[in-house]
């Protein structure tokens, strides 16, 4: 008598995370940080202008901006409104340079000039928040690090991997499937992903390996 064959069991969400970022790392292999810079206080100031601006707007402004103040010496000295002169391309330009000038600051007083390595130290400088202490842990000093932006959180959520909005959550469930060495270039692959196929408005699903292969299910769409 034929045995009936054993249900083959369907992947765990652990299984299909990593699924996701074999996908795409086949599909962006060169996907990495998208601030130009050389070394953690370069990447450090970039990453902390980048907020409520897009990352290739920073680019426009930084190298004027490192020609001129290319230290934390010397942002904690800048003149503002020099300083405000070369930020003005991004808005805001007032705070930016209240920002950036504070930043340099702590980093002279608390750290000789240095970009520390560490998350408390960095969260604790002015302006810094976690997600910039995590691209610059993870892109400047090689620690594993998940960087929750606009992209990685709609693509987490659309893929079933949270459902939380609050980018700490996210972060913490995201590291609950990846292992820690696929964090932070693992991060840039969704970023390339959420930025050329899985977008905001009018995603392209036709176009999507994830879909193609089984592995979105397509949550909230």
């Amino acid at each position: 008598m034929a045995r009936t064959p054993s249900p083959v069991p369907a992947p765990s969400l652990v299984e299909r995370a990593a699924a996701v970022d074999d996908e795409l790392r086949l599909l962006y292999p060169d996907a990495r940080c998208a601030l130009d810079h050389s070394g953690p206080f370069q990447l450090l100031v970039a990453t902390v202008l980048s907020a409520q601006t897009t990352d290739a707007r920073v680019n426009t402004v930084t190298p004027g901006l490192f020609d001129r103040w290319p230290d934390a010496a010397a942002l904690a000295q800048a003149e503002p409104a020099l300083l405000e002169g070369i930020l003005r391309p991004l808005g805001m330009q007032r705070t930016r340079a209240e920002r950036l000038i504070g930043l340099g600051q702590g980093l002279v007083e608390r750290h000789d000039g240095e970009v520390p390595a560490e998350r408390d130290a960095l969260t604790a400088l002015p302006g810094v928040g976690r997600k910039t202490a995590n691209v610059v842990l993870g892109n400047a000093f090689g620690v594993p690090a998940i960087t929750v932006d606009t992209h990685v959180g709609r693509l987490s959520r659309r893929l079933g991997w949270t459902t939380h909005t609050d980018p700490l959550k996210a972060e913490q469930d995201i590291a609950a499937l990846w292992a820690p060495e696929r964090w932070t270039d693992g991060c840039h692959r969704l970023i390339a992903h959420g930025r050329s196929v899985c977008r905001a408005r009018s995603p392209r699903c036709g176009d999507c390996v994830l879909l193609e292969a089984g592995l979105c299910p397509r949550v909230g769409l």
